[in-house]
């Protein structure tokens, strides 16, 4: 486990990334971006890394944005400001070759739902608040919007970021930004469940199929189809491909290798 604003461990096949900042509700500083950079950098090169989890420290917050008392747009250290910083990391983020899961612990509003958006799976205690609320200070959820006009029909999100009001996550989960909804008590073994699932897919067929469906997002439907035929043909001449159709015809688990 390192130490700092933002933590890192990997285990059981998984790299934990946890902000902690819990005093500051987990909120963004220049050190959160840059060390989730190199942790990002650190879980695609690792071959034991299977899954991601993004998660804040404690039970309050999963992340609140922006520190804006720290000045959080002097900077992270990766681009001219903290905000250029911030939309790198929601691409990078969206666009990891491996599942990403974000555990959301807590109140999780403006550049936390950003974080919690990019990440592949979404499981959020039933007690979490969501929300947009820059409009309030006089701002808007720029780069956060173009990862809610992915997950949320035009009108209802018009109406969130408009509004700046906090939302539940039974409504959070309804306008499609969440997968789970559980108690806080059953958090954690519905986020374990979930990673213990992944970190035993093949890692290439995850890979290439996060590739494809990432690249098709504003493809017309033939041109789609075309490029994930050829996604197909490829996954399909893969060690792992050829090892989980032969495990299925034994009746037994697949022991995937990346390759």
């Amino acid at each position: 486990m390192d130490s700092g604003d933002l933590l890192y461990r990997v285990a059981d096949n998984v790299a934990w990334l946890t902000i902690n900042r819990e005093k500051n509700r987990n909120s963004i500083n220049g050190e959160v971006l840059d060390r989730f950079f190199q942790y990002l950098d650190d879980a695609e090169k690792d071959t034991e890394v299977r899954a991601v989890c993004v998660t804040g420290a404690g039970d309050r917050a999963f992340c609140a944005g922006a520190d804006l008392a720290g000045g959080m747009a002097s900077g992270g250290g990766k681009a001219d400001s903290g905000y250029q910083a911030y939309a790198d990391l929601l691409k990078r983020l969206a666009g990891f070759p491996k599942p990403t899961v974000a555990r959301v612990n807590g109140s999780c509003v403006a550049g936390g739902t950003g974080f919690m958006l990019a990440c592949d799976i979404v499981i959020a205690s039933d007690k979490a608040k969501f929300g947009t609320p820059e409009v309030n200070v006089g701002l808007f959820p720029f780069m956060i919007g173009a990862l809610i006009f992915r997950n949320v029909p035009r009108k209802t999100a018009m109406e969130m970021i408009l509004l700046g009001d906090k939302i539940s996550a039974a409504k959070a989960l309804e306008m499609g930004m969440l997968t789970r909804v559980v108690s806080p008590e059953e958090l954690d073994a519905e986020v374990g469940k979930v990673l213990a699932i992944l970190a035993k897919k093949s890692p290439i067929g995850m890979k290439l199929g996060k590739e494809a469906f990432f690249a098709v997002d504003t493809m017309d439907l033939e041109s789609a189809l075309d490029l994930l035929a050829g996604k197909l043909k490829e996954v399909a001449a893969t060690d792992d491909a050829r090892e989980g159709i032969t495990a299925f015809l034994e009746k037994r688990e697949p022991k995937f290798t990346g390759k």
